[in-house]
């Protein structure tokens, strides 16, 4: 297996999970401040839920959503072109030897929730839920 793939069979490491949690807030913060020098990327409000690193800490990904989930795919291309300035942004505040290169992704979190909550409410699927506890 990659060594630095993040499917590697094991989970992330303590450090890794540290990183990733201290970018998030970083990156967070650096957007709700509109540290960023494009008017595009100034005017939306995007929620960071989570940053994966890989394990030697080069790449991270980010899971981002624009308020509301509406214009993804404007916001994506906004995070993409500014990146290397979130980058520096980022690097500033962190005490890291070395920033890791960062990547964004769409955050499916909320739609795969929603989609489970709509699986879970059918009724045929309530009705085996319901056997499965008397049986229990």
């Amino acid at each position: 297996m990659a060594k630095n793939n993040f499917n590697s069979g094991r989970g992330p490491s303590q450090r890794q999970l540290r990183v990733g949690e201290l970018i998030r807030r970083t990156l967070s913060e650096v957007l709700a401040r509109g540290d960023v020098h494009d008017p595009e990327l100034g005017r939306m409000s995007i929620t960071v839920g989570e940053v994966r690193t890989t394990p030697d800490l080069k790449m991270a990904t980010a899971f981002v959503l624009p308020l509301g989930g509406e214009h993804a795919e404007e916001a994506l291309s906004a995070l993409r072109r500014n990146k290397s300035e979130l980058r520096r942004l980022v690097g500033k505040q962190m005490a890291l030897k070395h920033t890791p290169d960062l990547k964004f992704q769409l955050d499916v979190t909320f739609d795969q929730m929603d989609e489970t909550r709509r699986l879970l409410s059918q009724d045929n699927v309530r009705r085996d839920l319901g056997r499965d506890n008397e049986e229990a």
